[in-house]
């Protein structure tokens, strides 16, 4: 049997939500045409609650799909939910779609519209001219909570099938964000093909010897270096276990690291400009092009000196242009720019925010009783704010043998 793999559409996703919705309709169109059955690992939408017009773009978007003719059908399905079509699109939630337990979520609509199937913590089994393909689901959730998941839910393959293990998850061998992230040895044994989503890129590896395949999303979402693969999905043949892995018409993205070394804000911005230049003149159909700065600029300037918006706005008909600056050295500006970009790891924004305001309090002079993380609740609250700065003016005068001013009425 052919099975297609599909992950990470992103329907709905703000930033580009035209190329979202138009890479999953050809990836749709062209796995239905080429297999006998789908899987789709997660992350269908890009929110948890999406809007209703996003909602009916991927209603439309699998009523096309269910409508094609599979050769294969739905035969069995074990799990808690119930069923309402025999088409074989099998699918989970992703962690876009993650709700609490026992919860509706977008991937039960498309389920209860009888266009796909949630294979959420179940098993369906798909036949074909008396070949059975068995995909047991694993929805994504909270990286601590999955090796206790698994363990609880205890999958095992079907006797007479080829098993598929369907889950969304970080893999700690392509994602190493800590203890609790699962290993590909820790996935249980048994199957004949693991198949992830979550991650954007294209994996390729072997899980208990077996194929471990991760399709990457059909939509650029994270801008990030490394990403400048062409997007797509794999086509799996189960009598041979060997797949192909197919190109959808996708938006092209590449990164341009410039070395600002020594360079002043004109000659930063020249060079920018260059960079820009020669990849818009490939022919590419807008791509999207990330300028990434580095290094530490002339003495005497400020990153904040460097301004490229114009330039950036120049090919706007050409290109979507996003330039960074987290890579110039000095304190003024990258902090900030880390911060937007999300670069500062392990800290929260809050965390990040009261750090400042206790460096600037101390600048002042003042030795603080309260802890900062408090003084900061109270100043930020927005609730009772006389009461507040009350208590935070005590505080700040205390130890100065100051008086409280008394407020006129």
């Amino acid at each position: 049997m052919r099975i297609a793999i599909l992950s990470d559409f992103h329907i709905g996703y703000d930033r580009f939500r035209e190329d979202a919705h138009r890479q999953a309709e050809e990836a749709l169109e062209l796995a239905s045409q080429s297999a006998d059955m789908m899987v789709i690992a997660g992350d269908i939408f890009d929110y948890r609650h999406p809007k209703p017009e996003v909602t009916v773009e991927a209603l439309s978007l699998f009523k096309k799909t269910a409508a094609g003719r599979f050769s294969a059908k739905v035969i069995d399905f074990d799990g808690r939910g119930k069923i309402y079509t025999d088409v074989p699109i099998i699918a989970i939630p992703g962690t876009h779609e993650r709700r609490t337990d026992g919860e509706i979520d977008s991937i039960d609509v498309l389920n209860l519209a009888g266009y796909l199937i949630n294979a959420n913590q179940a098993r369906a089994v798909v036949e074909k001219d008396g070949e059975k393909v068995a995909v047991y689901g694993v929805g994504g959730i909270a990286e601590e909570r999955f090796k206790e998941t698994l363990e609880k839910l205890d999958p095992k393959p079907v006797e007479g099938a080829f098993n598929v293990l369907l889950f969304h998850q970080s893999v700690y061998e392509f994602l190493p964000f800590g203890e609790n992230v699962i290993r590909l040895e820790e996935l249980p044994e048994g199957f004949d093909l693991y198949v992830d989503g979550h991650i954007h890129s294209r994996v390729e590896a072997k899980c208990h010897g077996k194929n471990f395949l991760i399709p990457g999303s059909t939509v650029l979402t994270q801008l990030k270096d490394g990403e400048q693969e062409e997007k797509g999905f794999f086509i799996y043949d189960t009598k041979t276990n060997e797949y192909t892995f197919r190109k959808i018409n996708s938006r092209r993205f590449f990164v341009a690291k410039v070395n600002v070394e020594g360079l002043s804000p004109s000659e930063i911005g020249s060079e920018v400009e260059g960079k820009i230049a020669k990849i818009a003149a490939e022919g590419h159909d807008k791509p999207i092009i990330r300028v990434i700065l580095e290094g530490k600029i002339k003495d005497g300037f400020r990153s904040m000196d460097i301004g490229l918006k114009d330039i950036s706005d120049s090919y706007s008909k050409n290109a979507i242009v996003e330039i960074t600056k987290s890579g110039i050295e000095g304190k003024d500006s990258k902090e900030a720019e880390d911060l937007r970009n999300g670069m500062l790891e392990n800290i929260s924004i809050r965390d990040y925010g009261v750090g400042i305001f206790l460096e600037k309090v101390k600048d002042k002079g003042y030795s603080l009783d309260i802890g900062p993380s408090l003084l900061f609740d109270l100043l930020s609250s927005g609730e009772k704010k006389e009461i507040v700065i009350k208590k935070a003016l005590e505080s700040i005068l205390a130890d100065s043998g100051e008086a409280l001013p008394v407020a006129s009425r």
